[in-house]
């Protein structure tokens, strides 16, 4: 059931992204180009997502668990240490240069053709490649 619930979440993700234009890498560095042809589109999409998201959490939090019961872990990442910021600005030059982050990265993977591919491989052997170097995390509290 949980793979089920996965799958659809994951669905509905992809679609929000195609359906919202954030797959177009056009649209996210239209975004980025503050200085030139400045594309507000992901902003709003992004100011929507953390519309809906907040209460949501708001109101997992209160009650410490999911629908189905299990016990929420909730991280504690304040102040945020060296391997975090690290991880930050690697995301953010990434998504700079392709236009892409890893969720569009999937949706175009069916749709985009090579490009995407590379992109997607990239992805992977940069987490395999933290991982390989990076000491563990420290155990959640």
């Amino acid at each position: 059931m949980h793979l089920l619930i996965a799958g659809l979440c994951g669905l509905l993700f992809g679609s929000g992204l195609w359906i919202s234009g954030m797959a177009d890498p056009a649209n996210v560095l239209g975004f980025l180009d503050v200085t030139g042809q400045w594309n507000p589109i992901l902003a709003g999409v992004m100011g929507g997502a953390v519309a809906i998201t907040l209460p949501g959490f708001w109101v997992l939090r209160r009650k410490g668990h999911t629908l189905a019961g299990q016990a929420l872990h909730w991280p504690r990442r304040w102040p945020p240490d060296g391997r975090l910021l690290i991880g930050s600005i690697l995301f953010g030059v990434g998504w700079g240069l392709s236009g892409v982050c890893p969720g569009p990265a999937l949706v175009l993977l069916g749709l985009d053709g090579l490009k995407s591919v590379v992109l997607v491989g990239c992805i992977a052997l940069g987490w395999l490649a933290v991982r390989r170097i990076s000491p563990p995390a420290p155990p959640a509290p």
